[in-house]
């Protein structure tokens, strides 16, 4: 006599991983540490959850950069450099910029009301 398992198509599903819904993907934005560390040279830490890459916890750091520009009565800022980690999920971000009354020289410079402006068009929280 032959054996036949006969499986239930629940219990095929419980093993099965569980199907994304957009929350799995809308960021969860963990806050911002400001430190003036000079004059015009401010650090600033960012985290956040659900970044799909090291881009998105970076433009976060940018769009604070460019809200403290703006609190200090600055419109513009330059990037210096950003280190960017990733652990457990939580992506964190140390980054450095100038902020000026003034465009600074350089290549990484942001308009701060524009890019305030487009972080608030895109939901990235500031300052």
């Amino acid at each position: 006599m032959k054996r036949i398992a006969l499986i239930s198509p629940l219990a095929l599903a419980a093993c099965a991983p569980p199907v994304p819904v957009a929350e799995d993907f809308i960021p969860e934005y963990l806050g911002v540490e400001t430190k003036l560390l000079d004059g015009d040279l401010v650090q600033f830490n960012v985290a956040m959850t659900k970044a799909r890459e090291a881009a998105n916890v970076q433009r976060y750091a940018e769009c604070a950069a460019a809200q403290y520009a703006l609190i200090r009565g600055y419109g513009f800022a330059r990037h210096l450099r950003t280190n960017v980690t990733e652990e457990g999920g939580v992506w964190a971000a140390d980054a450095v910029y100038t902020i000026s009354p003034t465009l600074p020289d350089g290549l990484a410079t942001i308009d701060a009301e524009v890019t305030v402006a487009a972080c608030k068009e895109t939901g990235i929280p500031t300052v």
